[in-house]
């Protein structure tokens, strides 16, 4: 077991909350134990949490911070240290995404990370991280709180038909997948689109991109490949996918055809086929 007593706080923010629980649990006089029982959870959770051999939840952050009467340290910390669970290469562009007003993507095989149940993302997440699935999921989930968030940015989404027949996880997961995705009908900052096998050769081609809109900071164009993100805000990069991006929207089904069409996935091939 690690000494919370040997970790370097500046080591890393998980580093930073461990040691930071305990010394707040220690000023309250509170064994592990004694704090387990007040926030329902076990004290061998709380003694993981502070060696750092478990990552702590939003869940149980706000719990501490209310029985520790923290004023919301720990609930703002969390966010930190699930954010540093995300790839290396992938952090710059989640911090980008979570100060964006404005998020344009075409995902050509995949439901965009923002709208995945956490089914989806663990199954997904599961084939190359089986080691790492739940803080990768937890880090994935985080991200979503933007879109829950007092001002959260509008988000245009234009997925092809592909992100709808790949199966990920198997009927059920991908069911409350596609349920999730027509549950964002009603929300005026999200608008999704499916891009039909029928129209043929189009701009996307190329692969899964975004776009990045913000109140005073230049715009960005993101693409990825299987280990790294490029991320540039070169204006030529930028008009061009804009455009191709505004083909694609004219190109895709209506919002409300597209949810015609997921619903009909969902019932036609995740449906009860007893």
């Amino acid at each position: 077991m690690a000494n919370i007593q040997s970790l370097d706080p500046s080591a890393s923010p998980l580093d930073y909350y461990g040691w930071e629980l305990r010394r707040q649990r220690e000023a309250g006089n509170l064994k592990q134990a004694q704090l387990g029982d007040i926030i329902f959870c076990t004290g061998s959770l709380i003694g993981q949490i502070e060696t750092t051999r478990k990552l702590p939840t939003r869940d149980f952050s706000e719990r501490v911070d209310a029985a520790l009467g923290t004023d919301g340290v720990f609930s703002r910390l969390v966010g930190l240290v699930l954010r540093s669970q995300l790839p290396t290469w992938f952090q710059p562009y989640a911090d980008m995404e979570a100060r964006a007003a404005y998020i344009s993507t075409y995902q050509a095989q995949l439901v965009y990370g923002l709208l995945q149940t956490e089914e989806y993302a663990r199954a997904l997440l599961g084939v190359d991280h089986p080691n790492k699935v739940d803080e990768m999921v937890a880090a994935r989930l985080e991200r979503q709180r933007i879109l829950r968030g007092e001002n959260p940015p509008a988000l245009w989404v234009v997925l092809s038909e592909a992100a709808l027949l790949q199966e990920v996880g198997g009927r059920d997961v991908m069911r409350a997948q596609l349920a999730h995705l027509l549950g964002f009908r009603d929300d005026p900052w999200v608008q999704i689109q499916v891009l039909p096998f029928s129209v043929g050769q189009h701009t996307g081609m190329m692969g899964s991109f975004n776009l990045l809109r913000f109140e005073d900071d230049p715009d960005l164009f993101y693409l990825e490949s299987y280990d790294q993100g490029h991320m540039t805000a070169n204006s030529q990069v930028i008009k061009e996918r804009s455009v191709g991006y505004a083909r694609l929207q004219a190109t895709a089904l209506s919002p409300e055809d597209s949810a015609t069409l997921i619903a009909r996935v969902m019932e036609e091939r995740y449906g009860d086929q007893a």
